[in-house]
């Protein structure tokens, strides 16, 4: 051994923090147990030590703590096929990933932690079906927007009592304003707040973190992710309101905001069951990614946000500007857009999901005799015309007849059709567009909000428009894909009764949309 290995290996016995033998007075899982990301032969799966989650560090020393795991094919843990100890790190909040592997495909398994002689609760998850596998039938949910003043988290309740093979979070998992914050309902008023955000705006790594741990604490939540696994990916809520790549929409200096994003990516990363792929860093967090389920259908996880140029026409609702035709305008950057070109054209499967967060159908907005310009979302897809029409351009060269949209961020139901000339031309139909209502953000809603009738008329290859909340319930086949609206017809108070608002079906070679 040389001297400085050995001056190495005496500096990191004396001062490197070390695992504990801990010991508990209060239950270390009160944030729950999740699982995400599966594969063929495995998941992810995830829990974060925080005995008293309102308080930093979750109410824990800044040490290392062992976190056993096991992984079972039955729900009694008689046949525990996977075990193994993680170490549960201060420097991720004391968050613990781990990548499992070795498992069977297309199969649940239940999973669970032990720390200081105390057992977490069970989840569970599936895997997915083998490469090339024949695949006869997956059920998926479709959920996000869960602002945690404006409801009660009644639709994971719902989600967790439902047998899903898998749930895409579409993004928005916090909210990141301060408590009591006044949103003004369309209705008149503003939303009604049902509970409180703890602490101010976030910016910090703690706020960040606090949130996440508030959250986290929701009991209906807790059981949806151990209900099933999730590929989540964020929007906009999750670090500022409508920020795109290095702005935060509201002046702050690129270099500043740079700082409060990379906190908001490492409390993401910490509470969500992510791979290491994921771990973020100086470059930002790689969050796009794919699954393969079998032949049946490929899954393509979007990130609409981290490489995005800033939004035209100084954001919000507004009469189409030249500025959305920027040729520079980007929505997926480069990289991410190549990617997904290849995977399009390379993977043959029965359907092709595109799971993303803004809406890709054109929508004129205008409500009332707003004059003869369009209005649109510059939040939105079509207000960055160049990069939709690249990617519309690729899927119809493609021949692909079997593109599906799943999107979140508008608050409300929309299932719609996406034209490769725009919506007020004869081209053909690219794909079909199943836009999920929020869990709980803008309150109980009704069935249409004031003015949407009006849309709905000038919008036609828009099939539906719903102000309730909910998630989307879909079920694929090689015969037939299904999409269920699924509302609640309250959220301000616990014990909304569930039923389904709208069925969409799609056939295979035809992206059409019909009434199921």
């Amino acid at each position: 051994m040389t001297r400085r290995s050995a001056i190495a290996a005496v500096l990191g016995a004396s001062f490197a923090p070390r695992a504990v033998a801990a010991s508990f007075a209060e239950d270390p899982f009160r944030l729950g147990v999740a699982s995400g990301d599966p594969s063929a032969d495995g998941f992810v799966i995830w829990t974060r030590l925080a005995p008293r989650p309102e308080e930093p560090a979750g109410g824990l020393p800044p040490l290392r703590y062992d976190v056993g795991w096991e992984v079972s094919s039955d729900d009694q843990f008689r046949n525990v096929t996977r075990r193994g100890v993680a170490i549960a790190r201060p420097e991720l909040g004391h968050a613990v990933h781990v990548e499992v592997a070795g498992l069977e495909p297309r199969r649940p398994y239940w999973y669970r932690f032990t720390a200081g002689g105390v057992r977490s609760p069970a989840g569970r998850g599936r895997t997915l079906p083998a490469p090339g596998a024949t695949v006869d039938r997956l059920r998926f949910a479709v959920a996000g927007c869960q602002h945690f003043e404006q409801g009660h988290f009644t639709a994971w309740r719902k989600i967790a009592e439902q047998d899903f093979d898998f749930l895409v979070h579409y993004g928005d998992y916090i909210y990141e304003m301060g408590a009591n914050e006044q949103v003004a309902d369309p209705r008149g008023g503003v939303y009604k707040v049902v509970r409180l955000h703890a602490g101010d705006a976030l910016y910090s790594l703690d706020d960040y973190r606090r949130r996440h741990a508030q959250y986290k604490t929701d009991v209906d939540l807790q059981a949806a992710h151990a209900s099933t696994s999730f590929f989540v990916t964020f929007d906009d809520h999750e670090v500022a309101n409508n920020w795109t790549g290095l702005h935060d929409g509201k002046g702050a200096p690129p270099e500043l905001f740079a700082l409060r994003r990379m906190a908001a990516f490492q409390a993401y990363y910490e509470h969500m069951p992510l791979r290491r792929t994921s771990l973020p860093g100086l470059a930002g967090m790689r969050m796009h990614r794919r699954a393969l389920f079998g032949t049946l259908m490929q899954a393509h996880f979007l990130d609409s946000r981290q490489y995005r140029s800033p939004q035209p026409c100084g954001d919000k609702l507004k009469p189409i500007c030249p500025e959305v035709e920027r040729s520079e305008a980007d929505i997926l950057g480069p990289e991410q857009e190549a990617w997904l070109f290849d995977n399009l054209r390379s993977e043959p499967s029965r359907w092709n999901l595109l799971a993303q967060q803004v809406m890709m159908m054109d929508l004129d907005r205008r409500t009332r005799d707003e004059g003869d310009v369009p209005v649109i979302n510059m939040d939105d897809w079509p207000a960055y015309k160049r990069a939709r029409q690249r990617l519309l351009d690729h899927i119809h060269g493609c021949g692909l007849t079997n593109v599906v949209v799943a999107t979140g961020d508008e608050h409300q139901n929309y299932a719609g059709e996406i034209r490769l000339g725009g919506w007020s031309s004869d081209t053909p139909v690219v794909a079909s567009e199943f836009v999920a209502t929020s869990i709980t953000t803008a309150g109980d809603g009704s069935d249409l909000r004031p003015g949407a009738a009006e849309i709905l008329e000038r919008n036609p290859h828009c099939q539906l428009l719903n102000d309730q909340r909910g998630y989307c319930d879909i079920e694929v086949t090689p015969a037939l894909w299904r999409t269920d609206f699924k509302v609640l017809d309250k959220v301000s108070e616990p014990g909304g009764a569930l039923s389904t608002r709208a069925r969409f079906v799609i056939e295979p070679g035809s992206p059409k949309l019909e009434r199921g």
